[in-house]
């Protein structure tokens, strides 16, 4: 791919904009001044440099954020904050998408992606993606409350049951378990079913990958066994760890 392709893949603006950048001396690789917008480059483990800035060449992005309260998986949010605003215009121009949504109220495992077919394989609901939630709730949760989430519960307007799995009370208000699906506002309406109310939500878990480092607001760039990890659909595949980020 020559130089002026790759920036333009890479979310630097237009071909027109590109070309400008390497005429104005702006990219360097390997310690020297691109000039030919036509250079053949090897993409292979690529870092350049922007304005002095250090970029790494990424055929597609798979990113972990941690995400904060009051901010909207949407690109155009109306009331709160938009988890898009964490990230830079290069990483938008390349059509960053959020995989699946959570509530501006829900903290926790949020992927971005500019991969379609990544995204669809997480989200389709033929796929069956666990999902891992710990969560505090209004009223002290109890037995039959555990049991009725373990056994499903209907919840209006979708066809069928929705049972959740590993269900662990922490504490007397504090509880953790895992989805298979996901449906609008699931959790929250699972645990309404049975008569609680959820007063804060957090995603732990997608697949495999499980979120333990990233401090609240953090992102990162996955590595490929990360990625393998958020596909997993059985959060217990026989021989397989938790992968931690």
């Amino acid at each position: 791919m020559v130089l002026e392709k790759m920036l333009q893949s890479q979310g630097f603006g237009s071909r027109k904009y590109c070309q400008q950048l390497i005429k104005n001396g702006a990219i360097q690789i390997d310690g020297e001044i691109m000039t030919d917008p036509k250079f053949k480059l090897d993409l292979n483990d690529l870092e350049y440099l922007v304005h002095s800035k250090p970029y790494t060449y990424r055929e597609k992005v798979y990113i972990a954020l941690n995400k904060p309260a009051g901010y909207e998986c949407s690109h155009h949010s109306t009331h709160h904050f938009s988890v898009f605003e964490l990230f830079d215009e290069v990483l938008l121009n390349r059509g960053l998408q959020c995989v699946g949504r959570l509530d501006q109220d829900t903290t926790g495992l949020l992927l971005l992606t500019d991969d379609g077919q990544f995204l669809q394989a997480l989200t389709h609901p033929k796929k069956h993606v666990a999902k891992v939630y710990r969560m505090q709730t209004v009223d002290p949760i109890d037995n039959e409350q555990i049991q009725k989430l373990t056994q499903g519960v209907e919840l209006r307007n979708e066809t069928g049951v929705f049972a959740a799995t590993d269900v662990v009370q922490l504490s007397p208000n504090e509880m953790h378990f895992t989805v298979h699906q996901g449906v609008y506002h699931q959790v929250k309406r699972m645990v309404a079913a049975v008569g609680n109310k959820i007063e804060h939500l957090h995603r732990q878990q997608i697949g495999l990958l499980n979120l333990t480092e990233l401090e609240e607001g953090e992102w990162t760039f996955l590595n490929d066994a990360q990625i393998l990890a958020a596909r997993t659909q059985d959060n217990h595949a026989d021989g397989m760890n938790l992968v931690h980020i």
